[in-house]
């Protein structure tokens, strides 16, 4: 309480621009109660500014997954498990052929805008409107209405198979997969910074590493990929054809600890002032940092492992949408503290810039067609202003 009062005077009631933000104990924002009191500004700041359709009545508030109840958790698994039934509604032409379900669906959508969706301008817009679409799916088609649930990865910092997200039980999105011995680290040279010599990352394998051993979704199949990364001719026959095997994971505390904790997304949070830095952080895109190249976006993705892994297909792991929420939340929180002045995209649209692409403006427009259609990406930046967005992170 004393915490959140100080965040108050500091922030004169979240209604300021920008909201002056007190300086914090270093145990204040390790234990996650810094991170906390930003995200109740941030909130406070967003409910000045609803508009249009984004009524208070009919404002989504997206919570961390342990604060639902069992009752509700339960809820959100069944309806997940609804939309991974659903039949595919894209077109029967040939191009995306292993698409059977929804699911598949969403999938492609983000396989197939991958190389213009990361370490690129649209990376943080456009995966704000996918997971609209994944939260509008789940209201108009299997009845959820209580706004996309996210995962504090710092809750979970030593114990992953511990989490109430990854336990195992019915009330989880099932636990790790099972545990494959003798596996070697994990090596990732990251290119495209200022130096011609990678980016050396090197972390142990998980506690996993095969298919899902127990709990909702181990019984989640996955149709489209694998996608070659190594400049391996393809075709959509190959790459999009229903090639059905089991969803793996392989729980790592190791990327976790190193990328994604309280810390981390704090100081992410405090530190930049403006979205190239801002979200090259966040990425660890090698042309802002070499110093933390893997950001809280690979973080999360490498702890989960398994085929979150895979840049290109890994929604088909609910955990997908957990931690890419997580990430908006982040966002979210460092717009809301300054909005009037973190409105704006910087970049090209294409990862990396390759190949070259003209910058990317405010004024362009992202899709996730055929289930949501264009919008300006001035758009996606106010979230209650009911155009398409009205939702808030408590």
């Amino acid at each position: 309480m004393q915490l959140l009062s100080t965040l108050l005077l500091a922030g004169g009631l979240a209604t300021a621009t920008p909201i002056s933000i007190p300086n914090f104990a270093q145990a204040v924002i390790d234990s996650g109660l810094a991170l906390k009191g930003l995200n109740t500004l941030a909130t406070l700041s967003a409910l000045t500014r609803t508009g249009g359709t984004c009524t208070p009545n009919k404002i989504k508030y997206r919570r961390e997954w342990r604060t639902l109840s069992k009752p509700d958790r339960r809820k959100f698994i069944a309806a997940v498990k609804c939309l991974q039934a659903k039949p595919s509604v894209l077109p029967k032409d040939g191009t995306v052929p292993g698409a059977i379900t929804l699911w598949d669906d969403l999938a492609y959508a983000h396989a197939w805008r991958t190389f213009f969706v990361h370490m690129s301008a649209t990376f943080l817009v456009w995966h704000r409107y996918f997971l609209f679409t994944y939260e509008t799916l789940l209201e108009t088609e299997c009845g959820w209405t209580q706004g996309l649930p996210y995962w504090e990865w710092g809750l979970d910092e030593n114990n992953m198979r511990g989490s109430p997200l990854f336990d195992g039980s019915d009330t989880s999105i099932g636990s790790d997969g099972v545990f494959i011995p003798g596996r070697p680290d994990f090596i990732l040279d990251i290119i495209g910074g200022p130096d011609p010599e990678p980016i050396r990352v090197v972390f142990p394998p998980g506690t996993g590493g095969g298919c899902i051993e127990r709990g909702p979704f181990n019984d989640t199949v996955v149709r489209l990929g694998p996608f070659p990364l190594d400049g391996t001719p393809w075709t959509n026959e190959t790459v999009y054809g229903n090639n059905p095997r089991c969803l793996d994971r392989d729980l790592n505390t190791n990327p976790i600890k190193r990328w994604s904790t309280f810390r981390n997304s704090t100081e992410l949070i405090l530190s930049y002032n403006n979205i190239r830095n801002f979200q090259g952080f966040l990425e660890g895109d090698p042309r802002v940092t070499t110093e933390k190249p893997i950001g809280i976006h690979g973080g999360g993705h490498w702890g989960v492992g398994g085929i979150t892994r895979d840049p290109i297909i890994s929604p088909y792991d609910p955990a997908f949408y957990f931690h890419h929420n997580q990430l908006d939340r982040i966002y979210w929180i460092w717009q809301n503290l300054d909005f009037n002045n973190r409105k704006d995209v910087f970049g090209t649209g294409t990862w990396g810039n390759f190949p070259p692409s003209p910058n990317v403006t405010v004024e362009d427009f992202i899709d996730v067609l055929p289930h949501q259609p264009a919008i300006k990406i001035k758009d996606s930046m106010n979230t209650v202003s009911g155009a398409p967005f009205c939702y808030v992170y408590v």
